[in-house]
């Protein structure tokens, strides 16, 4: 009889063990699952507050540069008045009319400051290819090789952007020895 026990309790025992076994697997599955959906909110959420850094970042400059293609077209304008009023100058004397020009070209500088454009100088700098653009290379022994000698266009940037490059000439230093 004690044979008919052990067989009739062998069955269930393993069916408990079968079950627990089935347990721990679960509760192992699901404390993976819970570890990786965890992960993957915390994932998200750096994500999503890079996203918004990001956007409120294109944002500021979207208004920072808003002006810039306004300013782009109106730069030419600018050269073409100055080039005028260096004539005017040249032949006019002292003319109220050239004072009025005078007048239009400093409310032009000023607005164009106020606006965050500053002009790029480049006549005695060393040429850097990220503000300058270099037209031609003169032989000087007074000026050292890669240093501008003239410029041709002055350069505007928009605070930190270029908006147009400096039209320069170059230095390639002395005549060389032979």
């Amino acid at each position: 009889m004690s044979n008919d026990i052990t067989d009739a309790a062998t069955p269930e025992t393993a069916e408990a063990k079968a079950a627990e076994q089935t347990e721990e697997s679960l509760l192992t599955q699901l404390q993976g699952d819970l570890e990786r959906f965890r992960d993957l909110a915390l994932r998200s959420q750096a994500d999503f507050e890079n996203f918004r850094k990001r956007a409120a970042r294109e944002k500021d400059d979207a208004i920072k540069y808003a002006n810039a293609t306004f300013l782009e077209r109106l730069i030419p304008i600018l050269d073409n008045f100055e080039l005028g009023l260096n004539a005017a100058r040249a032949g006019a004397g002292n003319s109220p009319i050239l004072a009025g020009m005078d007048m239009v070209a400093k409310q032009l500088a000023d607005f164009l400051t106020a606006s965050g454009v500053e002009p790029v100088n480049g006549e005695g700098q060393r040429f850097d290819p990220n503000l300058h653009e270099a037209v031609a290379q003169e032989e000087n022994a007074a000026v050292k090789e890669g240093v501008i000698i003239r410029q041709l266009r002055r350069g505007y940037k928009l605070r930190e952007r270029l908006l147009r490059p400096a039209t320069v000439v170059v230095s390639k230093g002395g005549p060389a020895a032979k």
